[in-house]
């Protein structure tokens, strides 16, 4: 497994090493040895899989509160996304900073989310779908956003007017977000 950096340190992409032949390929998705191996010791506890039928959708910016903070690691099983971390970590160095990567099925390349960061994709071609495994369960009550246009991030969105979920469209921005990690 290759690990590319980010220019966020605790964000980081990895790229498993395929396999592949006239048949297809095999790899290896995820591997707890390989990784602890890397410094990743998240104790993962479910997968979710969603599916975007249209490209321009966009979901995030997404993170959960303490004591229910998730990490996340995130794949795309069919399709393309721009993945986008936010550093949403009071007093850090890299405070409201973030890191756009392109996931896609031909690639293969993973990336990981750690407490503390805000997530969020934006879908680059039709019937988008994506993996991801968390290390803490959905919690509606520790569940917050930061609205995907915020002019402070500054994110460079691949699209400009995406197709929202009604609960993207209300994020509050990064000074008005609920932030709590500890």
């Amino acid at each position: 497994m290759k690990e590319i950096s980010t220019k966020l340190p605790d964000v980081r992409v990895f790229e498993p090493t395929a396999h592949g032949d006239h048949r297809g390929f095999f790899m290896e998705s995820y591997n707890r040895q390989i990784l602890a191996n890397l410094g990743i010791h998240q104790e993962f506890i479910q997968d979710n899989h969603s599916l975007s039928v249209q490209a321009g959708i966009l979901r995030g910016l997404h993170y959960q509160l303490a004591p229910k903070a998730q990490s996340k690691l995130v794949r795309v099983l069919s399709g393309a996304v721009y993945d986008v971390v936010v550093d949403i970590r009071k007093g850090s160095p890299t405070f409201g900073e973030w890191v756009g990567v392109i996931l896609s099925a031909e690639n293969k390349r993973q990336i990981l989310v750690p407490q503390g960061f805000a997530h969020g994709v934006c879908t680059l071609v039709p019937n988008t779908q994506l993996l991801y495994k968390v290390d803490q369960y959905y919690s509606p009550q520790h569940d917050r956003g930061i609205l995907w246009n915020d002019p402070q991030l500054g994110i460079d969105w691949p699209v400009s007017d995406p197709i929202l979920s009604d609960k993207d469209r209300q994020h509050p921005h990064l000074q008005q977000a609920e932030i709590n990690f500890i």
